[in-house]
C-alpha cells in the first residue's frame, strides 16, 4: 500500500477541523489494492473509463467522491456486488491530466460512509450513502491511554528497526489524542491485506479499532525484528566472504609453490597478444612497462584491473591493420552513381582523391566537410563512399556534445575512464584506414567541461594527426590514413580554425526533376520492399509524383518525399491485406485518397501584381525560399516602422532603401517633403521567424518605391541583392539554393547582381531553362524590370531595356 505523504499529513492534522456539508449522493470510485481511511492523503492513478467519468463528475460539482475497495482487484468493470459497501468520502485536492486521457488524482479522506443504494450505473456509479460517525467517549480512561501509548511505542520500535524514525514522527504521534484518528493513521501506514484493512474500516468503535490495530502492530514488530536479524546475518556472511578471501590467498600461495601460477600465465598471454598487435616502438615500450607493473601487483587489486583494461585497449587497437583500397576509378564511379543521383561535385572530389591515392599510395588522408540542407544525402553518401572504396565505415554524431573527453578520452586516474570516440571507432572498425564520418559538426557545443571543437583541431589536421594523442592512452596514434568526412547544415557556427582545416563541399537542394528521378529509381522501390510489395503492385504516374513533390512536400532534401511515398505504400499494403487485388494505379485524380488534401500550396499568394509588395529570395538551412516584402504608407510624422523580426543588418538595408528613395524623389515624381506627413511601414512576413542578411535590400527598395509611386510590382519577378545609398546592387551568396527555391514557388524571372553572373553555370540546367536570370548593376534597372521603365531617367532606360 502506498504510504501517506508525511508533510501533507502533518499539515492536515495541524489544521482546525472544518465542518463540511457532505451530500448523501456522490459518484462512486472503486479502487484496487488499497483501503482509504479518514484523514488519509493519497495519490491515485485513474485509468478506467468509468473512474475517469466519476472524477470528472466530481470536479464539476463539489470535488467529492465516495471511494470503496473492490473485493477482487483483477476485475476491470466491477459490479455493485463486487464492491465493499463501507468506504470513505474523499475530497479531490489536485488533478493532473496524463497522456492518453488518464488522471493522477490527489485525494483526502473525510468521513466513513456506507452505501445503501446505487442510483445510476450506465456511465459511472452514483450512490446514496449514510455517514458512519465514530462512537464518542466523554473521557478517555486510563486503560485506553495505556493502549494508545503502547501503539506509539510499537510504531517507534518498527521505525527504529527500519532506520526511519525521526523526532518529527515522534511529535506527530504524541500530538494525536483522539483514539480513532490514531487508529486510522497507523492503519493507513501498515502493510495490511485488503480484507484486514477493510475490517478495520468497518469498525465504528474507536477503542475496539485501536485494539485491533494494536494486534496488527504487534505482529509487525515481530516481522521487523526478524527482518533486522536477517540483515545482521547478511553482514556476518560478508565477514565470512572476507575470511574466504584470505583462505583463497593461501591456496594461491600453495599453487605458486607447486609452479601453477595464474599470474604468470596472464602476463604470458598479454605478451603474446602484444606481439601479434605489432605495436610501434613507443607504444610497445609503454606496454612492456605496464606488464612489469602488473606482475608486481596483487591480482585482485583495483589498480591491477585498471592496468588490464589499459593493456586490452593497447592490443585491440589496429596499430598496423589496414584494408586494401579499391582503386578501379570507373567501377567506383559506377557504384557511387548507383547509390546516389546527382551530387556531381562530391563524386568528382572522391574520384580525384582515389586517383591521387592510386598514383601516390603514401598520400595522407583527407578531411572533407559536406555542407547542405537536411535530407540531401550527406550522411548516406559517406556510407556509399566507404562501400565504393572497400573501407570500413564508422559514424558518430557531434550534435550536442559538450565534453572534450568525448573526443580525446578521460585520463586513467578516473574510475571508469576510457578512450575518446575516435579511438573507440578505430577499435570497432579493426583497421587504421576507415571512412570516419562525424555528423552535425555545426551543432557541437562547449561548456565548463571543455571545448570539443578545440580537441578536434589536432585530429582533423593532416599535418598533426600522425601523432594524435588520446588522454587515456597517452601515446601517439597515426590517423593520417583515415578519411574524415564531416557534415553540417551551415558553416557559420563552425569555429574558423576548425573550418580552415577542412575542404568544404557544398550540396545544394534537389530540383523537382531530380526528385522525380530519385523517387523512381531509389525511394519508391525501397518503400515497396519495406512494405512487402512487388514492383507491379503499385504504379504512380509522373503527374501524380510531381504533385506529391510540389504540393505535399516543401523541402530541399528528400525526407518528407520518402515519408509520403511510404504512406502510399502502406495504404496499398493494407488494401492487399484486406483482400483487394492489385495493381493500384496512383494518379492526380485519386492521390487525395492516399495522402489527404495538399499540405503546401504555391507561395505565389497574389494572383495579380500589387502595389507595395515585392518578392525577395532568402537562404535558410533547409534551402532557398521566397521572401515577401510589404511596404505601406500611413498618415504620421515621417517615421520608418520596420517589423517582422528583422536582424540589425536587414533593418539597416531598410533604412538604406528609404534613404535612396528620398534621394531620388524628383525622378519618382514625389514632393520635396513627402515623408514629413507619412509613416512608412515595412513588414517581412512571417513575423514569428527571425530573419537577417543584406540580400533583401533591393526587394525592400522596390516595395517602398512601388508604394510611394502607387505602381504595382510584377508578381512573377523575384530579386536578390544588397543595396547601397547610391543605388548600386552588390553581390550576395546562396544563389543556387535561392534559384531552386524560386522555381518551387512559381517564379519566372530573377533579378541578380551583375557580380553573381559567373555563378549561373553552377545552377542546374533544368532551373535555367524555366527561369530567366537578369543581372543588374543598379536599383534603377531593378525598378525598370519589376515596376516600370517610366520611373527611371532616360539615360538608364536603354540598359534596362537590354536587360529585359
Amino acid at each position: 500500500m502506498a504510504e501517506t505523504d508525511k508533510d501533507d499529513l502533518v499539515t492536515l492534522l495541524q489544521e482546525d477541523d472544518q465542518v463540511e456539508d457532505i451530500p448523501d449522493k456522490l459518484p462512486l470510485l472503486p479502487v484496487r489494492d488499497v483501503v482509504i481511511f479518514p484523514d488519509m492523503v493519497l495519490p491515485l492513478y485513474i485509468g478506467r473509463e468509468k473512474s475517469i467519468q466519476a472524477v470528472e463528475a466530481a470536479m464539476e460539482t463539489d470535488r467529492m467522491l465516495f471511494l470503496a475497495t473492490q473485493k477482487d482487484p483483477s476485475l476491470e468493470e466491477p459490479k455493485p456486488d463486487d464492491i465493499y459497501r463501507v468506504g470513505t468520502v474523499c475530497r479531490i485536492l489536485r488533478v493532473l491530466k496524463l497522456p492518453e486521457g488518464h488522471f493522477k488524482v490527489l485525494i483526502q479522506g473525510l468521513e466513513k460512509g456506507k452505501v445503501y443504494r446505487f442510483t445510476a450505473k450506465k456511465y459511472f456509479y452514483n450512490v446514496k450513502i449514510n455517514l458512519i460517525p465514530d462512537i464518542s467517549y466523554e473521557s478517555i480512561e486510563v486503560e485506553h491511554q495505556a493502549l494508545m501509548r503502547n501503539i506509539r511505542e510499537n510504531c517507534e520500535k518498527i521505525l527504529n528497526l527500519r532506520g526511519e524514525y525521526t523526532s518529527e514522527i515522534g511529535m506527530l504521534l504524541e500530538d494525536i489524542e483522539h483514539p480513532g484518528k490514531l487508529a486510522d493513521l497507523v492503519s493507513s501506514n501498515l502493510k495490511l491485506k485488503i480484507e484486514e484493512a477493510q475490517s478495520l474500516l468497518e469498525v465504528s468503535d474507536p477503542i475496539d479499532r485501536l485494539r485491533r490495530v494494536n494486534d496488527f502492530l504487534s505482529r509487525e514488530v515481530e516481522l521487523s525484528a526478524v527482518q533486522a536479524k536477517i540483515q545482521s546475518d547478511v553482514r556476518d556472511e560478508i565477514s565470512k566472504s572476507q575470511r574466504d578471501y584470505f583462505l583463497r590467498e593461501q591456496v594461491r600461495a600453495i599453487n605458486r609453490e607447486l609452479g601453477d601460477d595464474e599470474k604468470t600465465e596472464e602476463v604470458s598471454e598479454y605478451r603474446k597478444r602484444l606481439k601479434q598487435a605489432k605495436l610501434p616502438k613507443g607504444p610497445a615500450k609503454e606496454a612492456e612497462k605496464q606488464l612489469k607493473r602488473l606482475e608486481q601487483m596483487h591480482p585482485d587489486s583495483s589498480e591491477a584491473t585498471i592496468v588490464r583494461t589499459y593493456l586490452d585497449w593497447l592490443v585491440e587497437l589496429p596499430w598496423s591493420k589496414t584494408t586494401k583500397d579499391f582503386l578501379d576509378i570507373s567501377r567506383v564511379k559506377k557504384m557511387l552513381d548507383t547509390h546516389h543521383y546527382g551530387l556531381k561535385n562530391v563524386k568528382d572530389r572522391i574520384l580525384e582523391y582515389l586517383s591521387v591515392r592510386k598514383l601516390n599510395p603514401k598520400k595522407k588522408g583527407q578531411i572533407l566537410c559536406f555542407v547542405g540542407p537536411p535530407g540531401v544525402g550527406k550522411t548516406s553518401l559517406g556510407q556509399a563512399i566507404a562501400t565504393a572504396m572497400n573501407r570500413k565505415f564508422f559514424r558518430f554524431s557531434l550534435g550536442g556534445i559538450h565534453d572534450e573527453a568525448e573526443i580525446r578520452g578521460h585520463r586513467r586516474t578516473y574510475i571508469g575512464s576510457m578512450p575518446g570516440r575516435i579511438l573507440q571507432g578505430l577499435k570497432q572498425c579493426g583497421s587504421k584506414n576507415p571512412v570516419f564520418m562525424m555528423d552535425e559538426i555545426d551543432k557541437i557545443g562547449s561548456d565548463f567541461r571543455g571545448d570539443p571543437s578545440a580537441a578536434l583541431l589536432e585530429a582533423l589536421d593532416p599535418e598533426q594527426n600522425v601523432q594524435f594523442s588520446d588522454h587515456y592512452l597517452n601515446l601517439p596514434f597515426d590517423l593520417s590514413n583515415v578519411l574524415f568526412i564531416l557534415t553540417a547544415n551551415l558553416t557559420d557556427t563552425i569555429p574558423s580554425a576548425l573550418l580552415d582545416r577542412m575542404e568544404v563541399v557544398h550540396l545544394s537542394g534537389y530540383t523537382t526533376e531530380e526528385k522525380q528521378i530519385i523517387a523512381k529509381t531509389h525511394l519508391l522501390s525501397r518503400k515497396k520492399d519495406e512494405c512487402g510489395l512487388s514492383e507491379s503492385d503499385i504504379k504512380i504516374s509522373d503527374r501524380a509524383l510531381n504533385q506529391i513533390i510540389t504540393e505535399y512536400t516543401s523541402e530541399a532534401g528528400l525526407r518528407n518525399l520518402e515519408r509520403e511515398l511510404g504512406s502510399i505504400c502502406r495504404k496499398a499494403a493494407r488494401r492487399i491485406a484486406e483482400g483487394k487485388k492489385p495493381p493500384f494505379q496512383i494518379t492526380r485524380g485519386n492521390l487525395q485518397n492516399y495522402l489527404g488534401i495538399p499540405k503546401f500550396l504555391p507561395e505565389m499568394d497574389q494572383e495579380e501584381s500589387q502595389v507595395g509588395l515585392a518578392t525577395g529570395l532568402a537562404w535558410t538551412q533547409a534551402g532557398g525560399e521566397v521572401l515577401y516584402v510589404e511596404a505601406s504608407l500611413l498618415e504620421g510624422k515621417g517615421e520608418l516602422i520596420i517589423t517582422g523580426q528583422l536582424g540589425e543588418v536587414m533593418q539597416e538595408s531598410a533604412r538604406a532603401a528609404f534613404s535612396y528613395a528620398r534621394s531620388r524623389r524628383q525622378d519618382f515624381g514625389l514632393k520635396k517633403n513627402f515623408f514629413e506627413n507619412l509613416d512608412i511601414h515595412i513588414h517581412v512576413p512571417a513575423g514569428a521567424i527571425p530573419k537577417d542578411g543584406p540580400s533583401a535590400g533591393i526587394a525592400m527598395a522596390t516595395a517602398l518605391i512601388s508604394a510611394l509611386t502607387h505602381r504595382p510590382v510584377n508578381t512573377y519577378v523575384a530579386m536578390t541583392g544588397e543595396i547601397t545609398l547610391r543605388g548600386r546592387v552588390l553581390p550576395i551568396g546562396g544563389l543556387k539554393e535561392k534559384s531552386i527555391g524560386a522555381l518551387r514557388s512559381g517564379i519566372k524571372t530573377i533579378v541578380i547582381p551583375e557580380k553573381n553572373k559567373n555563378e549561373l553555370s553552377e545552377i542546374p540546367k533544368s532551373v535555367r531553362r524555366k527561369i530567366k536570370f537578369v543581372p543588374v548593376r543598379s536599383i534603377d534597372e531593378v525598378i525598370a524590370i519589376a515596376v516600370g521603365e517610366d520611373l527611371i531617367p532616360s539615360s538608364d532606360k536603354k540598359s534596362a531595356a537590354k536587360k529585359r
